[in-house]
């Protein structure tokens, strides 16, 4: 008499339903990391803000959200917050540190927890036709002439302690951090290659929120001055 067993076959079954969970699992997960990676690449990325020459705007530990699409329908403008690839101008244009230091880093600063050390903040003080100088009598810049009211300037610094007279031309703009005694910026630059004027086809896109520290959660106001 012969006495059959389903043992072995519902162990295989139950092991083949959890290979299927686990494959299932794993392609949500590559399916996330993709819409994740195209939201980030078209419309909007993640950085991390490293240093305070943007203070009291954003400050050092910020992880803020920039849209890339912000420039798109609009031009930019003087007063607008700029994200933009330094690569030939803030910073050299072969700035690797090899593959496999390039992808641990560049992993790192995809999750938004390391600075990307080619990309950088700043304001625009000036755009295309723009004549920007320092400084009137009364130690303030101008811009055609113009003296600027500039009240997101760090609290105690002047507008600049260096002197310079632009005139930005056509596709450049002059960027200058909002913490003037502790920002590097256009006016570092002023006897490199290109004048410390940033083309705008190197402009990534612009701020509209921090998203860490949860106590600095909330929107980014670029015409916010100090408290």
């Amino acid at each position: 008499m012969t006495v059959q067993s389903d043992f072995g076959r519902g162990t295989r079954t139950e092991r083949r339903s959890r290979i299927l969970g686990w494959r299932s699992v794993l392609l949500a997960v590559l399916a996330a990391l993709v819409v994740w990676g195209l939201l980030r690449a078209f419309i909007v990325d993640v950085y991390y803000i490293p240093s305070g020459s943007m203070e009291p705007l954003l400050q050092p530990g910020d992880r803020i959200a920039v849209s890339r699409t912000a420039f798109a329908g609009r031009p930019i403008a003087r007063g607008d917050l700029v994200v933009f690839d330094g690569r030939g101008s803030f910073a050299p244009l072969d700035s690797g540190r090899g593959w496999l230091g390039d992808a641990a880093r560049g992993a790192g600063e995809w999750l938004g927890l390391v600075p990307n050390e080619t990309v950088y903040v700043k304001r625009v003080v000036g755009v295309a036709g723009d004549h920007v100088q320092c400084c009137t009598a009364d130690g303030r810049l101008t811009v055609n002439g113009t003296p600027l009211d500039e009240p997101y300037v760090f609290p105690g610094d002047a507008p600049s302690t260096m002197k310079f007279d632009v005139v930005v031309p056509e596709g450049r703009l002059w960027l200058l951090g909002d913490h003037r005694s502790d920002s590097v910026d256009s006016r570092s630059l002023l006897g490199a290659p290109g004048g410390g004027l940033i083309r705008t086809d190197r402009v990534i896109g612009e701020p509209i929120s921090i998203l860490w520290p949860l106590d600095r959660l909330g929107p980014v106001d670029i015409t916010k001055g100090h408290q």
